[in-house]
């Protein structure tokens, strides 16, 4: 079974650390993002194909140097972007069987494995997971009838246009015939132009419990940090990485990367990736800490993103702010 993962885009709303790396390799819990999404596959995918674009010799390069549990992986270049629906038609070659389509950017607690039976217990062409979310104006919107049928599908409306609370959460699994509603080399909608003829095929959306966070910004980036060291680290809620020295008690929901130094400080609600320095008397609070960082004695960051390679200098403070190079 094929799985497509969607990683087309520009990771704009996490620069300045998608200047040198790609959404989808940067790490939560020390593991790209990318790697998280691929390890919640049932076993029976074993073939995966991405669609990316921007830089994707590096995502390239990742999967040329790690193992994925037996399963082939195929980085497809999408030279323009061509939207979810052109996306998925431009790696038809790969596909030739039921298969899975999975937004890069979502993590969550979803069960692939029981989604799959679910879907395979339905009379389906197409199925959507589904979640609750409290203002809808971002994302597509749906009801289901008492038997999980999509009846209605809304693309992004505003909220007091909504008709409902239940989102598309990203993750489909199609039958190969969807993919003849979608012209080639076009940019085309999936959410917008395809499911709305999907509602009289068989259609359906699965509910699950947990978690589901988006990872496009900072703050909901730090916010699956927060959920996966809930699960995985239940009781320190932090992590520190491999041969990395902390002195002293780190708060809740900090993960640490590998070769990092950090000195007696006060931070919590943290991502800091591999090789920064921390001096003591540092105080960091919700902000995600590039590759390579120095930070020295008394710094004040609160919301802040760090590009890679900064010297932040001694007693500078900074509330939300993205930290870079002019």
């Amino acid at each position: 079974m094929q799985a497509v993962i969607l990683s087309g885009g520009f990771g704009t709303r996490m620069r300045p650390l998608t200047h040198t790396t790609p959404k989808p390799l940067l790490p939560i819990l020390n593991k790209p993002l990318i790697q998280h999404v691929i390890d919640g596959l049932p076993e029976v995918v074993d073939q995966v194909i991405m669609a990316a674009n921007y830089k994707i010799d590096m995502l390239r390069e990742y999967f040329d140097e790690i193992e994925v549990s037996g399963r082939e992986i195929h980085v497809v270049d999408e030279p323009e972007p061509l939207g979810t629906g052109g996306a998925v038609k431009n790696v038809e070659e790969y596909l030739d069987d039921t298969f899975f389509v999975i937004n890069a950017d979502i993590i969550s607690s979803i069960d692939m494995k029981d989604y799959l039976d679910f879907y395979n217990s339905k009379d389906c062409v197409a199925a959507i997971s589904a979640w609750e979310v409290k203002n809808p104006e971002e994302f597509g919107v749906f009801e289901l009838d008492e038997n999980d049928r999509i009846i209605r599908f809304q693309e992004k409306p505003k909220a007091w246009e909504a008709f409902s609370n239940t989102i598309n959460a990203g993750h489909y699994i199609l039958e190969p015939e969807v993919l003849d509603l979608i012209p080639p080399g076009q940019k085309i909608s999936m959410e917008r132009e395809i499911f709305p003829q999907l509602i009289d095929k068989g259609f359906f959306g699965y509910n699950f419990d947990g978690y589901w966070v988006d990872c496009g910004r900072p703050r909901s980036f730090l916010k699956a940090n927060k959920e996966l060291l809930r699960k995985h680290q239940p009781e320190t809620k932090n992590l520190i990485g491999e041969r990395s020295v902390v002195d002293g008690e780190l708060g809740e929901y900090v993960t640490v990367g590998v070769d990092c130094t950090i000195e007696k400080s006060n931070i919590s609600n943290s991502i800091i990736f591999d090789g920064v320095e921390i001096d003591e008397g540092c105080s960091i609070y919700g902000s995600i800490i590039g590759y390579d960082v120095i930070v020295e004695k008394n710094v004040e960051l609160e919301g802040c993103i760090v590009s890679d390679e900064m010297i932040l200098n001694e007693g500078e403070k900074h509330v939300r702010e993205k930290i870079m190079e002019e």
